[in-house]
């Protein structure tokens, strides 16, 4: 009995100092702060979603504050779908211990009918048809090119960092398939997640991230985003990208790419929170404005914050 209970303490000892290892990581900085970005770009651009960038200019000057509103009607602060989805995949990636289609489609179902405050047609659509079958991944579809796949894949990048590319674009897919099937959702997502993890790596970020972004446009030229400026961009996921790619490659900071971004109007919670994402991984928490992570809503910064820790432990220990 006396020998089972050292053993305990020592799993629970090990535990904990990976915890803390983790917690005082350059790599937990980052994805936290890609957490966090996610979140603050989401809230941020949810206030002008739908306004088209003369709309925005003549009733907010440049938009760059934290201030709810928009047709959502939003608290100061107050996140979407596009975090809140986030959340859900990353609960259950937690709660299974790596990326499952079945626990993700799971998940999606119990977020939807907790009423969220805002849902994409093509995610309601293909979350009925989960309640209908069972089956966990939508039937291949080319009108589902939206960017609800795409907004939600830190979670995905968090967990297999550090795995081979391989087992990282098959655990892409397992979540992106439970609602959108489609050729140009996959190459969007699995883009975005390497991305990230470039980042999260602390290699050459510059080059990381225009070898990815090169590489997107050669093996799908529609994303080519080096052409006219890519403004009121739709949920399309090519004109979702192009904006966030302008954005980042064009600014030099955290600050200057959301706000660059959520002013192009259009679907500008979901560019907002893909550019937070990348950018907060990039540039890391110190950039990250402290009084946007003030008026972020406090429970969302710390289910963010808590969750980066966990997929980040669960990361290394290699079993995403």
């Amino acid at each position: 009995m006396l020998r089972a209970r050292e053993l305990i303490n020592g799993v629970e000892e090990k535990r904990r100092r990976s915890t803390q290892a983790a917690r005082a990581s350059p790599l937990l900085d980052r994805a936290t702060a890609a957490y966090l970005g996610l979140a603050i770009g989401d809230a941020l651009g949810a206030s002008v979603e739908f306004l088209t960038p003369n709309e925005i200019r003549h009733q907010h000057g440049v938009h760059r504050e934290l201030n709810g509103g928009g047709w959502l009607r939003l608290k100061a602060g107050q996140v979407t779908d596009d975090t809140t989805m986030s959340l859900a995949l990353g609960d259950a990636i937690v709660a299974s211990g790596g990326v499952d289609a079945q626990a993700a489609a799971d998940a999606f179902d119990a977020w939807m009918r907790a009423k969220p405050i805002d849902i994409g047609n093509t995610v309601r659509r293909n979350l009925i048809q989960f309640r209908r079958t069972g089956d966990p991944e939508a039937v291949a579809c080319e009108h589902d090119a939206g960017n609800g796949a795409a907004m939600r894949t830190l979670p995905v990048a968090l967990a297999c960092y550090g795995q081979p590319a391989a087992k990282t674009i098959s655990a892409s897919r397992a979540q992106a398939h439970v609602t959108h099937h489609n050729a140009l959702s996959d190459a969007a997502c699995e883009t975005l997640i390497f991305m990230v993890q470039d980042c999260l790596a602390g290699q050459d970020v510059s080059a990381a991230l225009q070898q990815r972004a090169a590489a997107l446009v050669g093996d799908q030229p529609l994303f080519a985003f080096d052409r006219k400026r890519r403004e009121n961009p739709s949920g399309y996921v090519v004109e979702t990208l192009q904006a966030v790619l302008q954005a980042l490659f064009a600014s030099s900071g955290f600050e200057d790419c959301l706000t660059d971004v959520v002013n192009r109007g259009g679907d500008a919670d979901t560019t907002g929170a893909i550019a937070g994402m990348l950018a907060g991984a990039r540039y890391g928490l110190e950039a990250i404005p402290a009084r946007w992570q003030k008026a972020l809503d406090p429970q969302i910064r710390q289910r963010c914050a808590d969750q980066a820790a966990a997929l980040v432990i669960l990361s290394q220990a290699g079993i995403a």
